[in-house]
């Protein structure tokens, strides 16, 4: 059995309960939620027809990768080090195709500094930022600063989700997941689900598309034709 789905369901549980007391509710946990079939319908950035994201895969070489939760600069490393060793064996970063999903544990590295800073993000997934070396109140794969990542025999890596986008790089974050995120920090904190699901909604990172699930995005990258990458 993989290591996903042997603890796939208590990390969440752990990390959630990790969100909540960053929200100001310490000792929780887990988060019991008690939405409505209503309330809990997963958003997404395109209902009408979010197959239409994938038409772009077309690379002579595709991969998708899964990041499935934090582990310092090797989630975003991944699609930069398949990018870098595909042009330096004759196939440019235009001729592949690279989908990133988000989902899971991971699903914060979607927002925006904003959401980081007001919920402690960095304290719900011990995420350090590499500048003040505490944890991290802004989202440091978001246009990172120059020597946030400097790697032996690479430099300056380039592994921020905007640089990744500028070299064609496609990215999505679980629906699901925000909204499990989102709805714990609105009981945790006593607000309304909708206006907090809203607000991490609109806090999405540009070129982030949010689809209904994660697992659904990764079905979706396979069926054309990319190879899974899990990005631990």
């Amino acid at each position: 059995m993989s290591r996903n789905s042997e603890s796939g369901g208590t990390s969440r549980r752990r990390f959630l309960g990790a969100l909540a007391a960053g929200a100001g509710a310490a000792g929780v946990a887990a988060l019991p939620f008690s939405l409505s079939a209503a309330e809990a319908e997963t958003p997404f950035t395109n209902p009408e027809d979010p197959d239409s994201w994938f038409a772009g895969i077309k690379g002579k070489h595709r991969a998708v990768f899964d990041i499935f939760e934090p582990h310092g600069v090797f989630p975003f490393l991944g699609p930069m080090v398949f990018l870098m060793t595909n042009a330096s064996t004759g196939t440019p970063a235009k001729d592949c195709s690279v989908v990133v999903i988000i989902r899971h544990e991971a699903v914060p590295f979607a927002l925006g500094s904003n959401l980081w800073k007001k919920y402690k993000l960095g304290e719900a997934t011990k995420v350090t930022d590499p500048e003040t070396k505490a944890l991290a109140v802004r989202n440091i794969f978001w246009q990172p600063k120059p020597g946030d990542f400097v790697l032996p025999g690479l430099g300056n890596a380039r592994v921020g989700i905007d640089q990744l986008q500028a070299q064609g790089v496609m990215f999505f974050a679980c629906g699901a997941a925000l909204m499990s995120m989102s709805a714990g920090v609105a009981q945790q904190t006593k607000q309304d689900p909708k206006t907090v699901q809203q607000e991490f909604m609109t806090s999405v990172l540009p070129g982030v598309h949010v689809l209904p699930s994660g697992v659904w995005g990764l079905g979706r990258a396979q069926e054309h034709g990319c190879a899974y990458c899990f990005a631990y």
